[in-house]
């Protein structure tokens, strides 16, 4: 069998195809019936095989004579255009098979309707074609917001970051865009990507897609400190958004604005309707550097309970300790120090901050009777900082030790077992300080 009788086998089982599609519904075949299905058929066979310019004839024939067909003349025709945009040398003949393929898309919107999903599609399409071509970012513009507008949520994931990069793109090339007006757009892309995440969309890949989206941001207006709290804050303020919180909150952790009260505003915000780990310790914090001791107390609870992770909550108490320590509750501050230990014993900072509590209570704990019983404190911080593994504290530590007199001038013993009362209520063993 030669390659002519085998072409002609294939075309005609193609033919045969194409002729039960004629009591399918969809299809038109106008009337020159048998020549529109020969058409159909040859033009397909081509697009298969990728013959672009071969299956140009026959589908513009179909296109001429049969324009409501079936909506695959568009959807094909699309693939034969970009097919020969991308295969010649040609400027000219790509700028004009570049158009023939977007304008597939708009017969296939007239003759078929489908206009969000079909302006989905030829959006990035567009995109791909007219980014570097500033004449033409107007109307990618105004294709974009109006594929946007029309799909919602369900916008194609390569649109998120195409539709950043276009605004981008028009905005610098003096397009008429507020500050403001980028931002409610960058906002509803985020909205959108946060929706995809949580239908359960490749998280990893869309995460990557929000930094970039935040770094199209950035290059497009300047979003500095000022910006935030003079454009941001006062619409925040007014709507009491949570999804703009969210944005201004990012924002102010990325242009390090957190000592602004609107950091605390929009966290505190954020906080009440999406507990969140990382805030909750945020406002903690914050709260502590202000002196405020009840919110940073309530905040730091807030964030133990957010976390299965004990080294995390072992973090949370030692700053919750250092916050009631600056306030003078020692106690109290070791009580937390204790608590951070509990959950992960192998924080030695933890222990370091006990030692410091006791070095630095000596004046207050002293009772003046007995300089044994008064520098045992100084044993019992030494123990400490041995559980941290600071040498150097622990030098500093041993060199408050009593000295071998004043150990046998009281009729005590090395070894012996004594308490340091005060706060402390420890028991500690009697070691003397090195002799210089």
């Amino acid at each position: 069998m030669n390659s002519i009788t085998k072409h002609l086998l294939s075309l005609a089982f193609i033919v045969g195809l194409a002729s039960m599609a004629i009591a399918q519904p969809g299809w038109n075949w106008g009337d020159s019936v048998d020549k529109a299905k020969e058409k159909n058929a040859l033009y397909t066979d081509f697009v298969r095989a990728e013959n672009w310019k071969a299956a140009l004839g026959p589908h513009s024939w179909l296109l001429k004579n049969t324009p409501d067909l079936n909506a695959s003349i568009y959807i094909n025709g699309a693939k034969i255009y970009e097919g020969l945009a991308d295969n010649t040398d040609d400027k000219a003949k790509t700028l004009e098979y570049q158009g023939k393929a977007l304008e597939m898309y708009d017969l296939r919107i007239k003759y078929f309707n489908s206009e969000a999903d079909v302006l989905n599609r030829k959006a990035y399409v567009a995109y791909k074609y007219y980014r570097d071509d500033q004449p033409k970012y107007k109307e990618l513009y105004d294709l974009f917001n109006k594929a946007f507008e029309l799909n919602g949520n369900d916008v194609l994931i390569n649109n998120l970051t195409a539709y950043m990069d276009v605004i981008r793109r028009y905005k610098l090339s003096g397009g008429t865009i507020t500050d403001e007006e980028v931002f409610e757009k960058y906002t509803r892309i985020k909205d959108i990507i946060e929706v995809k995440i949580a239908e359960g969309g490749k998280a990893s890949s869309l995460e990557k897609q929000a930094d970039y989206v935040d770094k199209l941001l950035t290059a497009t207006v300047d979003v500095d400190c000022d910006f935030i709290e003079e454009k941001l804050g006062p619409k925040f303020r007014q709507t009491k958004d949570i999804n703009l919180a969210k944005k201004i909150f990012g924002l102010m952790l990325q242009q390090k604005c957190t000592d602004s009260p609107l950091a605390m505003e929009v966290a505190i915000a954020v906080n009440e309707v999406e507990p969140n780990f990382g805030i909750a310790k945020f406002i903690g914090v914050k709260a502590a550097s202000e002196g405020d001791l009840d919110r940073a107390k309530k905040y730091y609870e807030k964030a133990v309970e957010l976390t299965d992770d004990n080294v995390k909550k072992s973090e949370v108490y030692l700053s919750l300790a250092r916050t009631v320590a600056s306030q003078g509750g020692k106690a109290a501050a070791r009580s937390n120090a204790r608590k951070a230990l509990a959950f992960d014993p192998s924080n030695k900072d933890a222990y370091a901050f006990i030692g410091d509590l006791y070095m630095n209570s000596f004046n207050d704990c002293k009772a003046g009777e007995s300089k044994v019983k008064d520098r045992a404190i100084f044993i019992a911080a030494y123990e400490m900082y041995q559980k941290a593994g600071d040498s150097e504290k622990m030098t500093s530590a041993k060199a408050q030790f009593p000295s071998i007199e004043e150990i046998f001038s009281e009729g005590k013993e090395e070894g012996q077992s004594i308490t340091v009362d005060c706060w402390i209520n420890e028991s500690v063993q009697i070691e003397r300080r090195p002799a210089n």
